[in-house]
């Protein structure tokens, strides 16, 4: 998002290295900015087939198509175009053909809200005359994941070839689900540890406010957010919680030796990916590998292959919400943004789950994952938390004041959309059940008609 340090092609000389690349990414107040990233599942608008990469209508198509239209450059891995950037913003490929588009680091919601808005008209535009659709769900509703074509890219399929090894559901992660998430920066050491303990001690609330991927192969799943049950069951070593940002002294270190022991996918030279066996970061940047040192690129890649529920890197990321609609997509940003840049707010967020036990933290995201809003957490309903954290993002964004758009407003607006959901009471995954047993008659094309972009 918003790192300030390139990565370098040196060697890694010792943990001190690594620490340092975390310190690099500090940002005075002023600098602040925030990133937000979309994807989206498509599929054949006529068939409601997944979508492959080759093909005059594949996603290799629709690449280049996007490149000719809106004068985006290619990234090629071999013949193939996979990535395209534009302005500090870029569109990558998931495994399973999902499109994400992470955008640029930017001041205010207003300017990241219109930059998404673009990119969805941009992809309406170019994706139609290809007969192409995409879904705001968090999970394919229809198909399962041998019927999913691959995407060429090199990283995924040593991904496939080892998560399994694993975890019972990674393929469904890789080829199923879809996500926004949100990039926020820190000031300091202490600054990054207050944000992260926070964002993950109340992302269950965030993630059932935005719960959205109820459906499985054409039916109810058990689940009103799936994509998380999924994550669950990916991979324990680097997926989930991470209970040591919770401990007293947690910073930079404790973060690097908890990356440091994750296993690597692969290591990376002249464009091509080499399996790692299992090895880990601490081995590589200790003994090397087939003659090579690990350096800051290394690093910097490593770092990509995890996924825990918050995320640090040279800035902080939020990652547990499903893909959700337009108006939601815009939302989430805004109610991360007065919770993060907002001290009051950031204080009062954490003082509301700073007594659960970590159990009780790992536990609610399988809570949340089942029932959405409806669950509960430490014995209290996520409902009455979610008001609660609601009130404090729109307090942190009063305060904040960034204003912007014809009207001149403050970024409050915003969060209307997670308003209307607390005040329903349910998150858009059981509404979507309720549409489905009623006026859909569980119709899928009437679904994605409903849910399409």
């Amino acid at each position: 998002m918003s790192g300030n340090a390139a990565s370098e092609s040196t060697p890694v000389t010792g943990r001190e290295d690594l620490i340092a690349f975390f310190r690099a990414g500090e940002k005075p107040r002023e600098r602040w900015l925030i990133g937000t990233e979309h994807e989206k599942i498509g599929l054949r608008a006529d068939t409601l087939a997944p979508v492959p990469y080759e093909g005059p209508a594949g996603i290799g198509a629709l690449l280049r198509a996007i490149q000719e239209t809106d004068g985006w450059d290619p990234v090629l891995e071999g013949e193939h175009v996979i990535a395209l950037t534009k302005d500090g913003a870029s569109i990558t490929l998931e495994p399973g053909g999902q499109f994400e588009l992470s955008g640029a680091p930017l001041r205010r919601i207003h300017d990241t809200c219109a930059e998404f808005q673009a990119h969805l008209e941009l992809i309406r535009r170019v994706s139609e005359p290809l007969g192409l659709l995409w879904l705001s769900l968090g999970a394919n509703p229809i198909h399962d994941v041998d019927e999913i074509p691959h995407m060429p890219k090199g990283r995924y399929d040593i991904m496939r070839a080892y998560l399994p090894t694993r975890a019972t559901l990674p393929l469904h992660m890789m080829h199923l689900t879809a996500t926004v998430q949100a990039n926020f920066d820190f000031a300091s050491e202490a600054d990054m540890a207050d944000k992260m303990r926070m964002a993950m001690g109340v992302t269950p609330i965030v993630s059932a406010i935005f719960a959205n991927s109820p459906l499985y192969l054409g039916k109810p799943s058990g689940y009103i957010s799936r994509r998380l049950h999924i994550w669950r069951h990916t991979d324990p070593d680097r997926c989930g919680m991470l209970p040591f940002v919770f401990e007293p002294g947690f910073g930079y270190a404790q973060y690097v030796d908890w990356a440091l022991d994750v296993p690597m996918f692969f290591v990376v030279r002249n464009g091509h990916y080499q399996p790692a066996g299992g090895m880990t970061f601490r081995h590589f940047m200790e003994r090397g590998f087939r003659g090579e040192p690990a350096t800051l690129d290394d690093w910097t890649t490593h770092l990509t292959t995890l996924f825990p529920e918050v995320r640090c890197k040279q800035f902080i990321e939020v990652r547990g919400a499903d893909a959700v609609p337009p108006d939601l997509i815009c939302a989430l940003p805004a109610l991360w943004k007065g919770l993060l840049y907002d001290a009051d707010a950031l204080a009062g967020a954490w003082a509301l789950v700073q007594g659960w036990r970590f159990e009780e933290r790992d536990d609610a995201i399988e809570a949340v994952a089942r029932g959405g809003l409806a669950a509960k957490v430490a014995g209290t309903p996520v409902l009455d938390l979610a008001r609660e954290l609601l009130a404090l993002a729109e307090g942190g964004l009063a305060r904040i004041d960034d204003r912007g758009g014809a009207d001149d407003r403050d970024e409050r607006g915003f969060l209307d959309p997670v308003a209307e959901i607390v005040e329903r009471g349910t998150s858009p995954g059981e509404e979507i059940l309720r549409r489905w047993d009623g006026e859909w008659g569980r119709r899928m094309d009437l679904l994605v008609e409903a849910v399409r972009y």
